[in-house]
This record gives structure tokens, sequence and C-alpha cells, in this order.
């Protein structure tokens, strides 16, 4: 066991190596060409930055189910030739009279039809309605189920989550954690943000965009006066002004597949450049065809962004926003766009604005504890242990920088429980040195020479370390697949650490050790 083939010790020597070069980044200045780039990312309690907890608007899904079921059964009643009254949107479903009573049964089918029930299993038998109906007087009541929505909240969140990250990818700044808390939050970390006020901007708005028609048979303020067209609504823009624009959507948002900031080459004002997939291109292009001449109004979470007159008809599947944009609002429409729309609002409960001074003083209070628990470490095993313990303090600082290698490749986030991980892995560290060593008294006072000594106490103590560090290992890991935030970082860094713990204290000790052993033949172990 203490014999060291010469490929064994080039392999041992070029795994520390390129540990100690992984890990130079963090510790010297940028700039040096052969360098690697990965650094460590620091967390939001290091670094400062933005904390927000974000609330999923669960009465709008409720409400847009609803309207959905309304138009739904218009259509099924339609296509049925079934006539009726009174059909509207109620808190939690819709309601329903059926003018002939013989048709009742019929109308009832016909809505039924349109649960989007879930396969229970390969008979396809129903396991969860989307709503229930009760009939009194011929009216239809249709009620939404609470376990359908709790599930459409749940994918809400999910769905809201993917494209929070997207917009939070178009800032660009690295490792944002993003979150769920509970049944409808969301919890959202963006670690060196200095703007926070940008990133309540971009989850503030919904994002929903669609292209719709311009009513120019009467003005938006006779509308108002008299009675506005039920094809149409009153909508304004940022300025207050008011458009009447018809309802049908000729275009939606859904169909955008890029969205870039540019600059107009005749006004050289900012604008946002985007372009559809081929059905919203086809869609855009007959619009556009037909409607050569008329206005038509591009709106934004039920704002008016802008209602360009259609010169010519559009056919490439590309256009133009315009709207008169500062530089970074061109910014955050492109990125709204191209992340796509949230499925429900976000309402923000907790707002936190970390500095990056209370960070620094963060990271100062970490690096005095680890040096001080590494000092600790190095004299303690020093005076215990003597040369044995010079090896092992050797070995114990190869450990340290090879941790922060790893943590850079994987360009892992370090939090200050992260920091936390790395001082209780020096103490492992020394504990599995301090099991051989003792193991190597043990051996060496039982009247074993001392090469049979170190041989013994490293075959003998393998198992006890192994376990013990395989039981922590998977501790860890239990940690980092169920914790959130601060606890994952802390799991991180000790998984890390249990590995290269292992590594340096059973192989590199044992390693230099072997070396200074077969050099030296010593009669006496001073240990």
């Amino acid at each position: 066991m203490l014999y060291f083939s010469t490929s064994k010790k080039i392999s041992l020597l070029i795994i520390c190596l390129l540990g100690c070069f992984l890990a130079l980044p963090n510790f010297w200045s940028t700039g040096i060409p052969f360098l690697p780039k990965q650094t460590i990312n620091l967390g939001l309690d290091l670094r400062g930055g933005s904390y927000l907890l974000l609330e999923v608007d669960t009465n709008s899904i409720k409400k847009e189910r609803s309207q959905s079921l309304v138009d739904d059964i218009r259509l099924a009643l339609r296509q049925k030739k079934i006539k009726y009254i009174g059909l509207k949107v109620l808190p939690s479903g819709a309601e329903v009279k059926i003018q002939n009573d013989i048709r009742l049964d019929d109308a009832e089918k016909a809505i039924d039809d349109l649960n989007n029930s879930s396969l229970g299993n390969i008979f396809n038998t129903r396991t969860t309605d989307d709503f229930s109906l009760s009939t009194s007087n011929g009216i239809i009541k249709i009620s939404l189920n609470e376990n359908a929505l709790k599930e459409k909240y749940r994918s809400a969140v999910s769905q809201s989550i993917e494209i929070i990250r997207r917009r939070i990818d178009g800032l660009g700044v690295t490792e944002p954690s993003i979150q769920r808390q509970g049944n409808n939050r969301i919890l959202l970390e963006v670690p060196g943000l200095d703007d926070p006020q940008r990133l309540k901007d971009l989850l503030g708005q919904t994002a929903k965009l669609n292209f719709r028609m311009v009513d120019t048979s009467i003005s938006p303020g006779e509308a108002i006066r008299t009675k506005v067209p039920s094809r149409s609504e009153i909508l304004s823009d940022s300025d207050g002004l008011q458009y009447l624009v018809m309802k049908k959507v000729l275009v939606s948002g859904e169909r955008l597949v890029d969205a870039q900031a540019s600059f107009d080459a005749t006004t050289n004002s900012p604008v946002v450049n985007f372009r559809f997939d081929t059905v919203g291109g086809k869609y855009f292009a007959k619009a556009t065809s037909r409607n050569v001449g008329k206005p038509f109004a591009i709106v934004l979470d039920n704002k008016v962004i802008s209602a360009p007159v259609i010169r010519s008809p559009i056919l490439g599947g590309s256009g133009q926003i315009e709207g008169g944009f500062s530089v970074e609002e061109a910014n955050n429409l492109s990125i709204l766009l191209r992340a796509g729309a949230l499925p429900a609002p976000l309402e923000i409960l907790e707002e936190k604005t970390i500095g990056p001074g209370l960070g620094e003083d963060s990271i100062q209070s970490g690096k005095i504890a680890t040096i001080i628990g590494l000092v600790g470490v190095l004299i303690f095993i020093i005076l215990s242990y003597g040369r044995f313990g010079i090896y092992a303090n050797i070995a114990l600082i190869l450990n340290i920088v090879m941790i922060i290698g790893i943590l850079s490749l994987l360009q892992a986030t370090l939090t200050l429980p992260g920091i936390a991980g790395i001082v209780l892995t020096i103490g492992m560290a020394v504990d599995s040195n301090v099991i051989i060593f003792e193991r190597i008294k043990d051996e060496y006072s039982s009247g074993k020479n001392p090469f049979s000594s170190v041989e013994s106490g490293y075959s003998k103590s393998f198992g006890t370390i192994l376990d013990a560090n395989i039981t922590t290992l998977i501790a860890s890991l239990v940690l980092f697949f169920l914790g959130t935030g601060p606890v994952k970082g802390f799991a991180v860094t000790l998984s890390i650490g249990i590995v290269t713990s292992v590594f340096t204290a059973f192989i590199i000790t044992r390693l230099i050790i072997s070396i200074w052993l077969l050099k030296k033949k010593p009669t006496e172990l001073p240990i």
C-alpha cells in the first residue's frame, strides 16, 4: 500500500496541479491570458443584490378560466343550435339559461363534453373534472373544480418560474436563485443587481402582447358618451391617450420567436424589431393585407404601445414597434417579449435590497473565521504529530485549494453557509488524519517496524474513514436535493469537501509519507 508507481505519482501530481490551476483565478487578478475565466460566484449574502418574494395572482387565473369557459360554452351551444339566454361569468364558473326545456339534456351533454378530464388509467376513465354541473329551473350552473384549479395554480407557478428565469437571464446577471415557496409563491434572489427597480419593472408586467385593429367607426370620446360597441373596448396608452380597439385579436404575442432592441434607420430613435413564427407570419400578412390604410393597435397588458397605420402589407413575418421608448425601455420590452407572457400577474409581497457593503462585511467575517479555524487546526496537528502533522497540514491546505478549484469549475454560488461548510470540512479532513495517525501509533506501540506500522495504520483505518464520510455525504446530498437557498449552498461545499478530504487525507498524505519512508528508511517513527 505504500508503493506508488511512477504513473500513479504523475497522475496524482496532475490532479493536484489542476486543482490549484482552477483555483488560481480566485486569488490572482484577472486579465492573464492562460488562466481560466471561471471563478466562484458569490451569493446574495456575500455580493449584495435584490431579494423578492412574489405571489402568483390565483384570482386572475380563476377569472380567466371562468371567462374561457363562457366562451367555450357559447361556441358549443351555437354548434348544437341550442337557444340560450343569460350566459355570464360567475366568481368561480359560469351560468346559462336554456330557453327550451326539451333541449336541456342536450345542453348539459354539450357543456359536459368541454371537461378537460385527465386520464386516470389505460381505460381513459375520468379522474378529475375541470368543473361540475347543476341544473335548476332550466338554469345550468357550471362550478370550477377546486382540485383542478389547484393543479392550474401549480402549473402557473412552474411556468412563471421558467419565464422569470428567461427574463432575468436577459439582464446578464449570474446565478439568480428562483425557487418555489408553498403553493403560489416564488422566492427570487439576484446577486449583484444594483438596479432593483428595473427588476421589479420586468416582473411587474404580465407581457401579454397582441395585435388588434383600431375601431374607427366612432371616436373613443363618443363611444364613452354613448355606448361602447360590444365588439370593442376602450384602452389607453402610457400618456393617457384613449383608443377604441377591437376585442378580436389578429395575432397573439405567443407567435413571436424573437424580439430585439434596435434603432430606427430614419429617426434614429429606439425601437423593438420582432419576428413571428411561420403561422404567425401568415396571420400577420393576411391581417395587414386586408387592412391597408387602417390603424392597428399593438397592445401589451391592455395598454396600447402604439397604433400605427398600415401603409402596405407586411409579408415578411417581421415588423417594428415604435413607442417613443428610451434605450432602456426598448431593451426591457425586447426582454419581456423574448421571455414570453406570464400566465398570471405577480404581486411583490416582500422586498429586500442587500448592499455590497454588507456583503463585504460577511466575506471578511467568513475569511477571519476560516483563517482562525485553519491556523488553530494547523498548530494543533503539528503539536500532536510532529513531522506527520506537517504532512497532514500540506494535504489540508491542498484540500481547501481543491475545494475552491472545483467550486470555480462548477460555477457554483458561494454563500455564507457555504463558507461554514468549508470550515467544517477543515475539521473533518483533520479528523481523518487523526484516525490514521492514531492507528499508526497503536501499531508502532505493538512492536512493529515503521514500514509495517504505517502500512497497517492506513489499511485498517480505511474502512472507518470511508464509512464516516459516506454517511456524511449521504446527509449532505439529502440537504442539497431537499434544501433551498443557504441550506443548498452549505450542502454543495460540504459534499465537495468530503470527497477532497478523503482524497487528500488518505492518498496525498500517504504518498508524502511513503516517499519519506522509502528515502530516509527511519528506524523510529517521529509520531
